[in-house]
Protein backbone atom coordinates (compact mmCIF):
# COMPACT_ATOMS: atom_id res chain seq x y z
CA UNK A 1 0.00 0.00 0.00
CA UNK A 2 1.23 3.52 -0.81
CA UNK A 3 0.57 5.58 2.33
CA UNK A 4 0.62 9.36 2.68
CA UNK A 5 1.61 10.48 6.20
CA UNK A 6 1.46 13.92 7.79
CA UNK A 7 3.54 14.63 10.87
CA UNK A 8 6.07 12.01 9.85
CA UNK A 9 9.02 13.65 11.60
CA UNK A 10 7.27 14.03 14.98
CA UNK A 11 7.48 11.77 18.01
CA UNK A 12 4.78 9.41 16.75
CA UNK A 13 5.41 9.80 13.03
CA UNK A 14 9.11 8.98 13.27
CA UNK A 15 8.06 5.55 14.57
CA UNK A 16 4.94 5.09 12.43
CA UNK A 17 6.90 5.42 9.18
CA UNK A 18 9.47 2.67 9.95
CA UNK A 19 6.59 0.48 11.20
CA UNK A 20 4.79 0.88 7.87
CA UNK A 21 7.91 0.29 5.80
CA UNK A 22 8.81 -2.84 7.79
CA UNK A 23 5.34 -4.18 6.97
CA UNK A 24 5.97 -3.70 3.25
CA UNK A 25 4.20 -0.39 2.66
CA UNK A 26 5.56 2.50 0.62
CA UNK A 27 5.42 5.84 2.44
CA UNK A 28 5.36 9.45 1.31
CA UNK A 29 5.52 12.07 4.04
CA UNK A 30 4.48 15.70 4.04
CA UNK A 31 7.52 17.99 4.42
CA UNK A 32 7.43 21.73 5.02
CA UNK A 33 11.17 22.21 4.52
CA UNK A 34 14.27 20.66 3.04
CA UNK A 35 15.31 19.69 6.56
CA UNK A 36 12.05 17.80 7.08
CA UNK A 37 12.43 16.16 3.67
CA UNK A 38 15.90 14.93 4.66
CA UNK A 39 14.54 13.55 7.94
CA UNK A 40 11.80 11.67 6.08
CA UNK A 41 14.37 10.27 3.65
CA UNK A 42 16.44 9.04 6.60
CA UNK A 43 13.37 7.16 7.84
CA UNK A 44 12.99 5.48 4.45
CA UNK A 45 10.09 7.58 3.14
CA UNK A 46 9.70 9.80 0.12
CA UNK A 47 9.02 13.48 0.77
CA UNK A 48 6.27 15.63 -0.68
CA UNK A 49 6.99 19.32 -0.14
CA UNK A 50 3.89 21.13 1.08
CA UNK A 51 1.99 22.28 4.15
CA UNK A 52 -1.21 21.71 6.07
CA UNK A 53 -2.46 25.09 4.85
CA UNK A 54 -2.44 23.86 1.24
CA UNK A 55 -5.69 21.90 1.15
CA UNK A 56 -5.50 21.34 -2.60
CA UNK A 57 -2.06 19.80 -2.13
CA UNK A 58 -3.40 17.51 0.60
CA UNK A 59 -6.26 16.42 -1.65
CA UNK A 60 -3.84 15.62 -4.47
CA UNK A 61 -1.62 13.60 -2.12
CA UNK A 62 -4.65 11.64 -0.87
CA UNK A 63 -5.81 10.89 -4.42
CA UNK A 64 -2.35 9.63 -5.35
CA UNK A 65 -2.10 7.33 -2.32
CA UNK A 66 -3.81 4.13 -1.24
CA UNK A 67 -4.34 5.42 2.29
CA UNK A 68 -3.63 8.37 4.60
CA UNK A 69 -2.41 8.63 8.19
CA UNK A 70 -2.88 12.15 9.58
CA UNK A 71 -0.71 12.90 12.62
CA UNK A 72 0.20 16.57 12.20
CA UNK A 73 -1.60 19.70 13.38
CA UNK A 74 -0.93 23.41 13.08
CA UNK A 75 0.54 24.14 16.52
CA UNK A 76 1.44 27.66 15.42
CA UNK A 77 -2.26 28.60 15.56
CA UNK A 78 -2.58 28.05 19.32
CA UNK A 79 -0.84 31.21 20.64
CA UNK A 80 -3.04 33.60 18.68
CA UNK A 81 -6.21 31.67 17.80
CA UNK A 82 -6.38 29.07 20.55
CA UNK A 83 -8.35 25.86 20.29
CA UNK A 84 -11.05 27.34 18.07
CA UNK A 85 -8.49 28.13 15.38
CA UNK A 86 -6.88 24.72 15.74
CA UNK A 87 -10.24 22.97 15.52
CA UNK A 88 -11.22 24.97 12.42
CA UNK A 89 -7.93 24.03 10.79
CA UNK A 90 -8.24 20.35 11.64
CA UNK A 91 -11.81 20.18 10.39
CA UNK A 92 -10.77 21.72 7.08
CA UNK A 93 -7.91 19.23 6.73
CA UNK A 94 -9.88 16.06 7.48
CA UNK A 95 -12.78 17.19 5.29
CA UNK A 96 -10.32 17.87 2.46
CA UNK A 97 -9.00 14.34 2.80
CA UNK A 98 -12.57 13.08 2.88
CA UNK A 99 -13.48 14.93 -0.30
CA UNK A 100 -10.50 13.46 -2.13
CA UNK A 101 -11.14 9.91 -0.85
CA UNK A 102 -14.95 9.81 -1.04
CA UNK A 103 -16.32 6.66 -2.60
CA UNK A 104 -12.93 4.96 -2.79
CA UNK A 105 -13.00 2.84 0.37
CA UNK A 106 -9.45 3.99 1.08
CA UNK A 107 -8.36 4.11 4.72
CA UNK A 108 -7.97 7.44 6.51
CA UNK A 109 -6.54 7.14 10.02
CA UNK A 110 -6.49 10.31 12.14
CA UNK A 111 -4.75 10.87 15.47
CA UNK A 112 -7.08 11.71 18.35
CA UNK A 113 -6.69 11.55 22.10
CA UNK A 114 -8.24 9.97 25.14
CA UNK A 115 -10.89 12.13 26.81
CA UNK A 116 -12.61 11.70 30.13
CA UNK A 117 -15.68 9.45 29.73
CA UNK A 118 -19.12 10.96 29.99
CA UNK A 119 -22.46 9.58 31.03
CA UNK A 120 -24.78 10.17 28.06
CA UNK A 121 -27.62 12.47 29.05
CA UNK A 122 -25.88 13.83 32.14
CA UNK A 123 -23.41 16.62 32.71
CA UNK A 124 -21.17 14.90 35.24
CA UNK A 125 -18.45 12.43 34.24
CA UNK A 126 -18.47 8.87 35.46
CA UNK A 127 -16.88 8.34 38.85
CA UNK A 128 -13.45 6.83 39.28
CA UNK A 129 -13.42 3.11 38.71
CA UNK A 130 -14.83 3.18 35.18
CA UNK A 131 -12.46 3.06 32.22
CA UNK A 132 -13.38 4.96 29.08
CA UNK A 133 -14.07 2.58 26.21
CA UNK A 134 -13.70 2.87 22.48
CA UNK A 135 -17.47 3.28 22.23
CA UNK A 136 -17.54 6.35 24.51
CA UNK A 137 -17.72 9.86 23.05
CA UNK A 138 -14.58 11.95 23.39
CA UNK A 139 -16.37 14.89 25.04
CA UNK A 140 -15.72 15.30 28.76
CA UNK A 141 -18.13 16.63 31.35
CA UNK A 142 -15.65 18.66 33.41
CA UNK A 143 -15.94 22.42 32.70
CA UNK A 144 -12.19 23.09 32.91
CA UNK A 145 -11.51 20.75 30.00
CA UNK A 146 -14.84 20.92 28.20
CA UNK A 147 -13.73 23.41 25.56
CA UNK A 148 -10.63 21.39 24.68
CA UNK A 149 -12.55 18.17 24.24
CA UNK A 150 -15.50 19.77 22.48
CA UNK A 151 -13.12 20.96 19.77
CA UNK A 152 -11.46 17.57 19.62
CA UNK A 153 -14.81 15.81 19.52
CA UNK A 154 -15.96 17.92 16.56
CA UNK A 155 -12.98 16.71 14.56
CA UNK A 156 -13.49 13.11 15.64
CA UNK A 157 -17.16 13.19 14.68
CA UNK A 158 -16.22 14.60 11.28
CA UNK A 159 -13.64 11.87 10.68
CA UNK A 160 -15.92 9.01 11.69
CA UNK A 161 -18.75 10.55 9.66
CA UNK A 162 -16.68 10.17 6.50
CA UNK A 163 -17.54 6.46 6.66
CA UNK A 164 -20.94 7.45 5.21
CA UNK A 165 -19.14 8.92 2.21
CA UNK A 166 -17.27 5.76 1.31
CA UNK A 167 -14.06 6.48 3.23
CA UNK A 168 -12.69 3.77 5.55
CA UNK A 169 -12.10 6.36 8.24
CA UNK A 170 -10.98 5.72 11.81
CA UNK A 171 -9.54 7.56 14.80
CA UNK A 172 -6.71 6.37 17.03
CA UNK A 173 -7.24 7.97 20.45
CA UNK A 174 -3.79 8.35 21.98
CA UNK A 175 -3.20 8.05 25.74
CA UNK A 176 -2.23 11.36 27.40
CA UNK A 177 1.24 10.01 28.13
CA UNK A 178 3.07 8.65 25.07
CA UNK A 179 6.55 7.66 26.23
CA UNK A 180 9.80 6.43 24.69
CA UNK A 181 13.51 7.16 24.51
CA UNK A 182 12.78 9.73 21.79
CA UNK A 183 10.17 11.74 23.72
CA UNK A 184 11.27 15.40 23.67
CA UNK A 185 8.22 17.48 24.55
CA UNK A 186 5.38 15.21 25.69
CA UNK A 187 3.27 15.51 28.83
CA UNK A 188 5.75 13.48 30.89
CA UNK A 189 8.64 15.76 29.91
CA UNK A 190 6.51 18.75 30.89
CA UNK A 191 5.79 17.28 34.33
CA UNK A 192 9.50 16.61 34.85
CA UNK A 193 10.42 20.10 33.70
CA UNK A 194 7.93 21.76 36.06
CA UNK A 195 9.20 19.64 38.96
CA UNK A 196 12.81 20.62 38.30
CA UNK A 197 11.87 24.29 38.10
CA UNK A 198 9.76 24.25 41.27
CA UNK A 199 11.94 21.95 43.36
CA UNK A 200 9.13 19.51 44.16
CA UNK A 201 6.72 17.24 42.28
CA UNK A 202 3.10 18.27 42.55
CA UNK A 203 -0.09 16.29 42.08
CA UNK A 204 -3.69 17.56 42.31
CA UNK A 205 -5.51 16.99 45.59
CA UNK A 206 -5.37 13.34 46.64
CA UNK A 207 -3.92 12.46 43.23
CA UNK A 208 -6.21 9.47 42.82
CA UNK A 209 -7.43 10.52 39.37
CA UNK A 210 -6.03 8.04 36.87
CA UNK A 211 -4.20 8.46 33.62
CA UNK A 212 -3.38 6.09 30.78
CA UNK A 213 -0.08 5.72 28.93
CA UNK A 214 1.33 4.05 25.83
CA UNK A 215 4.80 3.31 24.50
CA UNK A 216 5.36 5.03 21.18
CA UNK A 217 6.35 1.77 19.44
CA UNK A 218 3.07 0.16 20.49
CA UNK A 219 1.29 3.28 19.27
CA UNK A 220 2.95 3.01 15.87
CA UNK A 221 1.86 -0.60 15.47
CA UNK A 222 -1.74 0.38 16.22
CA UNK A 223 -1.71 3.05 13.50
CA UNK A 224 -0.53 0.39 11.05
CA UNK A 225 -3.22 -2.06 12.14
CA UNK A 226 -5.92 0.60 11.87
CA UNK A 227 -4.72 1.42 8.36
CA UNK A 228 -4.75 -2.23 7.34
CA UNK A 229 -7.73 -3.63 9.21
CA UNK A 230 -10.05 -1.04 10.71
CA UNK A 231 -13.67 -1.05 9.56
CA UNK A 232 -15.05 2.35 8.60
CA UNK A 233 -16.21 4.75 11.29
CA UNK A 234 -14.40 3.27 14.30
CA UNK A 235 -12.36 4.70 17.18
CA UNK A 236 -9.48 2.76 18.75
CA UNK A 237 -7.62 3.22 22.04
CA UNK A 238 -3.84 3.43 21.97
CA UNK A 239 -3.49 2.54 25.65
CA UNK A 240 -0.90 0.29 27.26
CA UNK A 241 -1.14 1.19 30.95
CA UNK A 242 -4.88 1.67 31.37
CA UNK A 243 -5.16 3.37 34.76
CA UNK A 244 -2.31 4.84 36.84
CA UNK A 245 -3.05 7.22 39.69
CA UNK A 246 -1.45 10.59 39.01
CA UNK A 247 -0.07 10.52 42.55
CA UNK A 248 1.87 7.35 41.67
CA UNK A 249 3.34 9.05 38.62
CA UNK A 250 4.34 12.07 40.71
CA UNK A 251 5.90 9.86 43.38
CA UNK A 252 7.88 7.91 40.78
CA UNK A 253 9.21 11.16 39.30
CA UNK A 254 10.01 12.48 42.79
CA UNK A 255 11.98 9.35 43.64
CA UNK A 256 14.16 9.68 40.55
CA UNK A 257 14.71 13.41 40.95
CA UNK A 258 15.27 13.11 44.71
CA UNK A 259 12.53 15.67 45.32
CA UNK A 260 9.44 15.62 47.56
CA UNK A 261 6.02 14.78 46.13
CA UNK A 262 3.45 17.37 47.28
CA UNK A 263 -0.34 17.57 47.04
CA UNK A 264 -1.48 20.79 45.36
CA UNK A 265 -4.84 22.13 46.68
CA UNK A 266 -7.54 22.75 44.10
CA UNK A 267 -7.46 26.53 44.55
CA UNK A 268 -3.75 26.56 43.67
CA UNK A 269 -3.99 24.51 40.47
CA UNK A 270 -4.78 27.25 38.00
CA UNK A 271 -2.43 29.79 36.47
CA UNK A 272 -0.11 31.09 37.90
CA UNK A 273 -0.07 28.07 40.18
CA UNK A 274 2.15 25.03 40.12
CA UNK A 275 0.82 23.42 36.93
CA UNK A 276 0.40 26.55 34.83
CA UNK A 277 -1.27 25.78 31.49
CA UNK A 278 -1.49 22.09 32.46
CA UNK A 279 -3.92 22.94 35.27
CA UNK A 280 -6.98 22.37 33.05
CA UNK A 281 -6.16 18.70 32.52
CA UNK A 282 -4.24 17.38 35.54
CA UNK A 283 -7.37 16.79 37.64
CA UNK A 284 -9.17 14.77 34.96
CA UNK A 285 -9.56 11.02 35.11
CA UNK A 286 -8.12 9.88 31.77
CA UNK A 287 -8.10 6.14 32.28
CA UNK A 288 -9.18 4.04 29.31
CA UNK A 289 -9.74 0.45 28.26
CA UNK A 290 -8.08 -1.16 25.24
CA UNK A 291 -10.20 -4.32 25.22
CA UNK A 292 -12.11 -3.70 21.98
CA UNK A 293 -8.97 -2.51 20.20
CA UNK A 294 -7.02 -5.63 21.18
CA UNK A 295 -9.83 -8.05 20.35
CA UNK A 296 -10.83 -6.48 17.02
CA UNK A 297 -7.50 -5.46 15.52
CA UNK A 298 -5.27 -8.02 17.21
CA UNK A 299 -3.18 -5.28 18.79
CA UNK A 300 -0.83 -6.55 21.46
CA UNK A 301 1.12 -3.89 23.38
CA UNK A 302 4.51 -5.44 24.09
CA UNK A 303 6.84 -2.55 24.85
CA UNK A 304 7.85 -1.45 28.38
CA UNK A 305 5.15 0.14 30.51
CA UNK A 306 5.43 3.66 31.85
CA UNK A 307 7.34 2.91 35.05
CA UNK A 308 9.68 0.47 33.32
CA UNK A 309 10.39 3.13 30.71
CA UNK A 310 11.39 5.53 33.47
CA UNK A 311 14.56 3.44 33.66
CA UNK A 312 15.52 3.74 29.98
CA UNK A 313 18.11 6.44 30.71
CA UNK A 314 16.25 9.07 28.69
CA UNK A 315 13.97 10.67 31.24
CA UNK A 316 16.30 10.39 34.22
CA UNK A 317 20.02 9.64 34.70
CA UNK A 318 20.78 5.96 35.15
CA UNK A 319 21.79 5.28 38.74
Amino acid sequence: MHVFVTGGTGHAGSHVIPELIAAGHEVTGLARSDEAAAALSALGAKARIGSLEDLDGLKAAARESDGVIHLAYRAELLPSGGLDALCESELAIVLAFGEAMAGTGKPLVVAGSIGAPTNPGRAAPFSLGRLATEQDPALAGGPAHRGTLRARNAVEIAVLGLAEQGVRSSVVRIAPIAHSATDRAGFLQQLIGVAKAKGYVGYPGAGDNRWSAVHIRDLSSLFRLALEKSPAGKAWHAVGDQAIALRQIAEAIALRLDLPAVSIPADELMIPGYFGFLAAVVSLDLSASNDITRQTLGWNPSQPGLFDDFNNGHYFPVR
